[in-house]
């Protein structure tokens, strides 16, 4: 067994035991593995030993890393701020962006997606609440305007929330954070505003994510618990 194989068949002991504490099952949780920053021999390893879903930060590396491996050899999640500039190929590309902060960023990706004629773009927006200057998303209070604007879309599917908390080196401390989203989700759901129903819920990386499965995570990204530290 490679590292890999072991690092991975880690990490879904430790989906398995969270699920276990919180009353859940394992497969009501989707593991994105976070593949940023690593070479596409690594990538391949993955999809080998069991891997379908993987998140990428940016789009430049995303796009050479696709070319080679192929678009429909596995499931490609944009889990990184995404620049307008960036948006087309961005659509091209991806099966889900995580990241979408604004009305515009929503419109222009809407209006691509009718441009070339995508089916359906499944989108998550991304909730800043903590504040932190160096990290995106929507402010809570902003949130409102955005979610009434996506569910007007034809094409975007708006399909959950997710935040990247501060990092903490106790996971215990980000619990409140993901308290807050599972809290602000079941609010819009009770609205009817996410098209597949209950909403999901993209939380948690490899330092925090039992934390977040016991709060309410259905979608994980976890990248070091996997792979190992990053490339360089």
């Amino acid at each position: 067994m490679t590292e890999l194989q072991r690092n991975l068949a880690d990490v879904h002991e430790r989906i398995v035991a969270a699920c276990l504490r919180s009353g859940r099952q394992a497969d009501e949780i989707k593991l994105v593995a976070v593949s940023k920053t690593h070479p596409v021999s690594t990538i391949r390893e993955a999809i080998a030993a069991g891997c379908g879903v993987f998140g990428e930060n940016k789009v430049q590396e995303a796009e050479a890393k696709i070319a080679e491996i192929g678009r429909g050899s596995a499931e490609w999640h944009l889990i990184g701020h995404l620049q307008s500039n960036k948006a087309r190929k961005a659509v091209a590309l991806f099966d889900v962006i995580h990241s979408v902060d604004s009305i515009e960023l929503a419109e222009k990706l809407e209006r691509i997606c009718l441009e070339e004629d995508r089916d359906k773009l499944s989108v998550f927006v991304q909730v800043d609440l903590a504040g932190e200057d160096t990290k995106s998303g929507i402010a809570e209070n902003e949130l409102q305007p955005l979610v009434a604007f996506l569910r007007g879309c034809q094409k975007l599917r708006f399909d959950g929330l997710m935040v990247l908390p501060p990092f903490y080196e106790d996971p215990e401390a980000t619990r409140p954070f993901f308290v807050r989203l599972r809290v602000l989700r079941d609010r819009l759901a009770a609205d009817g505003a996410f098209i597949g129903g209950v909403g999901d819920l993209s939380m948690g990386m490899s330092h925090d994510f039992e934390v977040a499965i016991e709060e309410g995570a259905t979608v994980i990204r976890v990248g070091t618990a996997i792979f190992g530290e990053r490339a360089r």
